[in-house]
């Protein structure tokens, strides 16, 4: 087994600037089980969240011009561009249509490895800060950030409008960042 690669964030920024070989590397390395975990709570599959990885690692790598440290902080940047690649991809027309054609047969299997898909938050210390929060906003989040609702159907499930949707998402949200700032 080969040694992972781990690159302090402002060589990896650099080194991803300038197409290196070794960032590609170094991001999967210390990225991926993350990135993975934030996609397959969204999409499910095992096998689509793979895909959807490889696509978000593609992505990252093809626009890497548009990040920006002033804005935010690397991992951050990655898991918006994993979340609206996952996001994307269960709203596809495809991914619908896969979903139609299972067969009988291969439902018990489908529904197994659904189960076995493990997202742990508690990895990335996401789970704590989130019970923080308060049951209202808590339930937002995991629809919205989570499971990937949009504020629309989050408002739909939860029978709740729009508007209030809106700001119990942004409450929690602010909240949140007061661990981080």
């Amino acid at each position: 087994m080969s040694k992972k690669i781990s690159l302090p964030e402002e060589e990896l920024v650099h080194a991803l600037r300038n197409h290196e070989k070794i960032a590609i590397e170094a991001l999967y390395d210390m990225y991926s089980a993350s990135l993975y975990g934030i996609i397959s709570r969204i999409v499910i599959d095992v096998h689509t969240s793979e895909d959807v990885l490889q696509e978000t690692f593609v992505k990252i790598w093809n626009s890497f011009s548009n990040y920006s440290a002033e804005k935010g902080r690397l991992f951050t940047w990655m898991a918006n561009i994993a979340r609206n690649m996952a996001i994307d991809k269960i709203r596809s027309k495809d991914f619908k249509n896969q979903l139609k054609n299972h067969e009988l047969e291969n439902n018990v299997t489908f529904i197994d490895e659904q189960k076995n898909t493990v997202y742990k938050p508690e990895l990335m210390g996401i789970k704590n800060l989130v019970e923080t929060l308060r049951p209202e906003q808590k339930s937002i989040l995991d629809l919205v950030y989570f499971k990937g609702y949009t504020h629309a159907e989050a408002a739909e499930e939860l029978s709740i409008p729009l508007g209030t949707i809106k700001t119990r998402l942004r409450m929690a949200i602010q909240e949140l960042r007061k661990h981080f700032n």
